[in-house]
């Protein structure tokens, strides 16, 4: 739950992976959760925020980029469309892993027009890559308790 609110859009920015960290360390340290469910839950959870942040700005992005919002940010817009051409599929790499970024990306690559299909994929394995990364933290934090 606290992975997909991380990588929501909208709500994700106040969410800090911090937090999901020292939740999952105790989880774990205390037996309440294994290893394996708690990276299994935070790619889960990552994969459906991830995802409906790429269809919001699949859906809304058009309607976006002709508002007033847009018209007032038109700079950050076209540099965020920049990246997003620029680095391509490593965009969903970077964004998985830069905290900043997380629940923004999605949303921007959705809105850039890229591949659903190919979107799908690429953030599977990025979300299993950070879905490992994740457990390897709570494992050494969670032996640490």
């Amino acid at each position: 739950m606290l992975a997909f609110a991380e990588a929501c859009i909208g709500i994700g920015v106040f969410i800090s992976g911090a937090f999901l960290v020292i939740v999952s360390s105790l989880l774990f340290s205390n037996e309440v959760a294994s290893l394996h469910a708690i990276c299994l839950l935070a790619m889960t959870g990552a994969l459906l925020g991830d995802h409906i942040g790429f269809y919001v700005g699949h859906f809304v992005g058009p309607k976006l980029h002709a508002s007033q919002f847009a018209l007032r940010h038109e700079e950050a817009i076209a540099r965020a469309d920049a990246m997003v051409f620029k680095y391509g599929p490593f965009t969903i790499f970077i964004g998985r892993f830069v905290p900043a970024v997380r629940s923004i990306l999605p949303a921007l690559i959705g809105m850039s027009g890229f591949s659903r299909r190919l979107y799908s994929i690429l953030d599977i394995l990025a979300c299993a890559l950070w879905a490992i990364a994740l457990g390897a933290i709570v494992y050494f934090i969670g032996e640490t308790f």
